[in-house]
Order: C-alpha cells, then structure tokens, then sequence
C-alpha cells in the first residue's frame, strides 16, 4: 500500500461514521475529517521557511446519542483511525506537530444542537523546547 492513501478499512469507517452522523442529524453528511484537517490549518505557526508548528492534541466532541451509538457499534477505533488521516494530512503539508500526535473522540460536554463541535491545543504535559530546531 503506498503510503497517503486511506485502505480499504479507514475508507469504510469514514463511509459509516458519515452516514451515522448524518442519521443522527437528517442534514447532509458531516464533513468530520475536513474539520479536523482545517483545525489543523487554521491553527499552524509559522516558525521559519522550513518549520511550521501545528497543535498536537484534537479532541472530536460528537453528540452524546451520536457517540454512545457509534461506541456500541465498534467505534473505538475511530480516534486512532481520525489520528492517522491527520497525519497524513500533516505530512503532506509539511507540518510538525507540538508533540505526539493524538485525537480523542469524546461525548460533548455542553449542548449546542450541533452534531459535533471539534478542537485543537498543544497537549498540556509537552514542553515545546522539549523538541530540537528543525535545521
């Protein structure tokens, strides 16, 4: 499998995973991978020419009926499956990450009638002069 193309499993999930949020919703398909590849854009720090910076932790809040549906059905798999797209996405872009990479898909914390609410940050724990200058 040459590397940057989703297999046959990850096209499947995303696939699934779209037409339940949709379901859950009755809108049109929810775009999740895209939110999580423009958090990522939308967030990155150019450091030099050849360096920019884009947080390490994303965290995926989905409807509580949404998540609770989706982890009876084998969805625990679906952070490192939504972990991997991104680093592809961060790959192709040239990006580096605060840290180790990391999504973590959780039932939302506060009701907005959305069906999914998405967000990014530098993992707490991560010292960013803990990672050398890219010459």
């Amino acid at each position: 499998m040459a590397r940057g193309r989703l297999t046959r499993w990850e096209r499947s999930l995303e696939r699934w995973q779209s037409a339940l949020l949709s379901k859950a919703r009755r809108r049109e398909p929810v775009e999740l991978l895209d939110a999580l590849r423009r958090e990522c854009d939308a967030h990155a720090v150019v450091c030099s020419e050849s360096r920019v910076v884009v947080p390490n932790a994303y965290e995926v809040e989905l409807d509580t009926k949404v998540h609770e549906t989706l982890m009876r059905h084998g969805g625990a798999d679906v952070g490192q499956a939504l972990t991997d797209d991104l680093a592809r996405h961060g790959e192709r872009k040239g990006y580096e990450w605060a840290g180790p990479l990391a999504v973590r898909v959780t039932p939302t914390r506060r009701p907005s009638g959305d069906p999914y609410r998405v967000s990014s940050g530098p993992m707490a724990h991560v010292r960013a002069d803990a990672f050398p200058a890219a010459d």
